[in-house]
Formats: C-alpha cells, structure tokens, sequence
C-alpha cells in the first residue's frame, strides 16, 4: 500500500496518522476551506474521499479509550512494536501526548510526511515522494476506498504557505 504520514496541529494538540497518498491532495483540498480545528478539516475532506474523516476520528476514539491522562502504556507499546517490526504504517491514528508519540509523529513512513499546522495556516512537506503540494490543484474523488471518475478543484486562499 502506498501511504504516508499526515501530522495535524491546531489550537486542541497535534494528531498523526498513515492514510493512503491519496489523502494528501483531499487534505490540501480540505484546506482551502479554511479549517481551524481537526475535525472542521476531516469534516470538509468528506467531499474529496468519503473515508478519511471516519477512519481518523474512530483511531483517535480508539486512542483515547486505551490512553488516558499520563498512562500511555499502549501507544508506547505499538510504536515499539512498530519500531522492531519496521511497520509504522500500521500503527492507527494517535494524539501527540509526549516526547515518544511527537518522535514519532514526525516521522516518515512509505511515500513521506506532510505537516498541516491549521493555527498558522502552513502545510509543510517534510518529506513528500508522492506529489508535490500544489496551490491549485485537482484530484480524484475516492469513494469506499476506491477512486472514482469525478475530479475535484481546489485553489488555496493566499493566507496559506505551502513550504517545501
């Protein structure tokens, strides 16, 4: 599978997650509406991949029953695992609580890492083998996981840095 790391700031806290390189263009799309918050940008992808908004807050529900305040023992535990399975692509969504979970969420998997801070309105390309990120741009609308015919256009507002 084809995937990469999209790690999301905004004024709540950091969210890492491995999605499908498809969603980097859905993300950058889902910008142009000019979110603030981590579910307003997971809300506004649903046009682009109805997938993405479900998979990323059903981890992050998952997440937050199995790591509570201070005892973060399990998501410790799979990014070990992760570590000496060489399988960072296959941990689920995950909020940054600490030094571990922020390593680890600024680190690439597969295609790269690709930061979106939506407090200063800055996508930054870590690391990005896919596709460089694009002011304007279109991208194919994706379906149960599957791509479809329809394309989408999106044209980021001026207010946005794309950084290399």
């Amino acid at each position: 599978m084809f995937v990469m790391r999209f790690t999301i700031i905004d004024p709540d806290g950091t969210v890492s997650f491995v999605a499908p390189c498809n969603a980097l263009k859905a993300l950058v799309a889902a910008c142009s509406k000019s979110p603030t918050r981590l579910e307003e940008l997971l809300s506004a992808t649903t046009r682009y991949d109805t997938d993405l908004k479900d998979y990323v807050l059903n981890s992050l529900s998952v997440f937050d029953e199995h790591n509570c305040a201070g005892q973060y023992t399990q998501i410790h535990s799979a990014l070990q695992h992760a570590d000496e399975q060489r399988a960072h692509h296959q941990i689920p969504a995950f909020r940054v609580v600490d030094e571990v979970t922020r390593e680890a969420s600024l680190r690439p998997v597969k295609a790269g890492l690709v930061l979106f801070n939506l407090k200063e309105r800055r996508i930054i390309q870590v690391q990005n083998t896919y596709a460089d990120v694009k002011r304007r741009d279109r991208g194919r609308i994706h379906e149960g996981g599957q791509p479809t015919n329809r394309l989408y256009y999106y044209n980021l507002p001026v207010d946005w840095q794309i950084v290399p």
